[in-house]
């Protein structure tokens, strides 16, 4: 019964609701990104089976949220702001964990793994009292979630990460640098549709976008893209 309601939604989504078709585009997207990760996965030498998993459930998270979150919207008209924070502070902290996966050849502490996932959830979780409990004082969480996503920056860019990944050269080096890049331009998507979904001084350079056509781009660019520098990494790495 519930198949067949979600088909309905579906089949009702009207020709020019762009929201819902990121929706449902980035549901389809993520979840045939997972299933390549995890058929690949034997691919590979064993140290980085776990980096294909982690990449695997990253987007097997965002499918599954994502089919929660078109039905929302195709239901309500509304943004899910629940299911996606949902989502990302599952999913960001274990994108924060591929960095010390693929450095931890390099001999990587788990002492930065988990500074980077502290970091992630300070981030979003400011983020989303900004976005749904204190709206009013949005700009104030919003500039300490902004101040969680630079140190991160910071760390990955000129840190003990990118020592380690100098350290480690050849292609761990070459995926860093482009995870590092997914952070720093990938990741700046989402304070733009934070800004674009509450109030502050930036509503009238940010007003007029939706935010969650601007949230589902960055998602699928960001988490499916996560993935393939870490399965790029794979094949180079057994190839050697």
């Amino acid at each position: 019964m519930n198949l067949s309601l979600n088909f309905l939604s579906v089949a009702k989504m009207a020709a020019d609701d762009y929201v819902g078709f990121t929706f449902f585009v980035g549901c389809m997207a993520m979840m045939a990104a997972s299933v390549f990760f995890f058929l690949s996965m034997n691919s590979f030498d064993k140290k980085w089976r776990t980096s294909i998993l982690v990449s695997g459930l990253i987007t097997f998270i965002a499918a599954v949220h994502y089919f929660y979150m078109r039905d929302y919207w195709a239901s309500f008209g509304e943004s899910p702001t629940f299911f996606r924070y949902v989502d990302w502070i599952l999913t960001v902290p274990l994108m924060c964990v591929e960095f010390y996966l693929i450095l931890k050849v390099a001999g990587a502490k788990k002492s930065m793994m988990w500074r980077l996932i502290f970091l992630s959830v300070i981030m979003l979780v400011t983020g989303y009292i900004g976005e749904t409990l204190d709206r009013e004082n949005a700009w104030f969480w919003g500039l300490i979630s902004g101040a969680a996503y630079f140190v991160i920056a910071y760390d990955i860019w000129l840190g003990a990460a990118k020592k380690l990944a100098v350290a480690a050269g050849g292609a761990v080096l070459k995926a860093h640098k482009a995870l590092c890049w997914f952070v720093l331009v990938g990741w700046v998507i989402y304070p733009i549709g934070y800004m674009a979904g509450t109030p502050g001084w930036y509503e009238g350079i940010f007003g007029g976008m939706n935010l969650d056509v601007i949230y589902n781009i960055g998602d699928a660019i960001n988490k499916i893209g996560f993935g393939l520098v870490v399965y790029t990494l794979a094949v180079n790495s057994s190839n050697d």
